[in-house]
């Protein structure tokens, strides 16, 4: 595989220019698409991702093999690699989300005035979307459906260590837009892996309407420092699972090492757990934890559980490990708990494990996060999970949309009003 050409700037802006002129052309035509023309587009998709799936799996192999010979990390790894059961999923995915309620035209509030105005308020699409994101190819497929179904045209551009796998994926996308007969231009992959080509789509004012980053630290910050355009992005998954002094071992001690240790590089892994310094079995999470092959690293008093917890520093409860790492403290019941994820949370998602009813109320009313969970594993943090078919991302900000980001996500509104020649007086 050839490696990708370092392009100048100016090359790189008057490409993004061409592709979200086309976008916004493909986004016009989109938004007045009928809803069986979008889903027919996703379900032959989902078929080409079958067909041709020895050719995707070809390519991620490559992938894969080149980011083992980079060094990249086994969370990053796991992250980029694609077996036939996640192919699968991916397919199965786009036949969710082509099945989902089209959210364009839906009325959101009706309204009729004393003075016989009649106010509608209807969902319409945001028009183009461009997303940049790292390692998981899954994001071609997973983005581009919402984009579609959701009347968006859309512009990927995926990281370097993933480009034959985006490329495969996004050719069977194509095949399904065709056979539905809509523009080849509402998913478009930017064909190149320069950085200069993020630049030039986060300045994109006019062509593109939202930028959506997927990826690490880094990238976001790089997007929220650069972008021109509005962004809908999520900060760390710094991600805390408390254990109250009223919970149920048999539930915490498999609710905590699922958390933490089913998949180490996803957003909605646990990064941090918080033991009420009351609870009965604190030695049992540590030693489940260390047990299936994860480093604890805590406090003084969670070292004092068992000699194979390393000391905790300062930065390590500001850190999104995505990795067999986890740091664990003892805290103060409820109340220490909320301190601590007010302190250290970066709003993504937290999670109380308890029997008592009325601790739970309070922790899911108080925590400020986008998600915050009551006797489950925060893995759960994921938008086909809460049966919105796929995610486009997880928006940990306030404004727009907050939590797992699909179809009602990538939609705004506006107002329609219908008189009969009133005037104002």
């Amino acid at each position: 595989m050839t490696e990708a050409v370092a392009i100048r700037p100016t090359d790189a802006v008057a490409l993004i220019t061409e592709m979200g002129q086309r976008a916004r052309a493909a986004a016009t035509r989109l938004a007045a698409t009928p809803t069986a023309d979008k889903a027919h587009a996703l379900l032959e998709a989902a078929r080409a991702i079958r067909a041709q799936d020895k050719a995707i799996l070809a390519a991620n192999a490559e992938d894969v093999s080149r980011a083992q010979a980079n060094g990249l990390s086994a969370a990053m790894i796991d992250r980029l690699a694609l077996n036939p059961a996640r192919l699968e999923a991916m397919a199965a995915g786009l036949e969710a989300v082509a099945a989902l309620p089209d959210p364009v035209g839906e009325t959101i509030d009706e309204r009729h005035r004393p003075n016989g105005l009649m106010l509608q308020r209807v969902r319409v699409p945001l028009g183009v979307i461009g997303i940049i994101y790292e390692s998981r190819p899954n994001v071609t497929a997973d983005a581009g459906a919402l984009s579609l179904m959701s009347g968006n045209a859309c512009i990927l551009r995926g990281g370097s260590e993933a480009s034959g796998s985006n490329r495969a994926i996004h050719a069977a996308m194509l095949e399904g837009v065709r056979a539905a007969g809509l523009p080849e231009d509402a998913i478009q992959l930017v064909p190149i892996t320069d950085r200069a080509a993020v630049g030039a789509m986060l300045t994109a004012q006019g062509l593109i309407d939202i930028i959506v980053p997927r990826g690490g630290k880094s990238l976001v910050a790089r997007v929220q420092d650069e972008a021109r355009v509005p962004v809908l992005a999520h900060l760390d998954g710094i991600v805390h699972l408390y254990i109250d002094a009223d919970a149920d071992p048999a539930k915490a001690v498999p609710l905590a090492v699922n958390a933490k240790m089913r998949r180490t590089g996803v957003c909605g892994a646990t990064e941090t757990i918080l033991i009420d310094r009351a609870y009965a079995a604190p030695k049992a999470i540590v030693a489940a934890l260390i047990a299936a092959g994860c480093e604890v690293r805590g406090d003084g008093a969670a070292q004092a559980l068992d000699p194979d917890v390393k000391p905790a520093s300062d930065q390590d409860w500001d850190c999104e490990y995505l990795d067999s790492i986890v740091s664990l403290a003892i805290v103060d019941g409820i109340d220490g708990a909320m301190a601590h994820i007010a302190r250290h949370s970066s709003h993504h998602t937290d999670a109380i494990i308890t029997e008592d009813q009325a601790k739970a109320d309070r922790f899911l009313a108080q925590v400020d996060s986008a998600i915050v969970m009551h006797n489950a594993s925060t893995q759960f943090a994921d938008g086909g999970e809460f049966g919105l078919g796929a995610e486009i991302g997880i928006s940990t900000g306030r404004l727009h949309a907050r939590g797992p980001v699909a179809l009602e996500g990538l939609t705004t509104y506006k107002w329609l009003v219908r008189g009969s020649g009133q005037l104002r007086p």
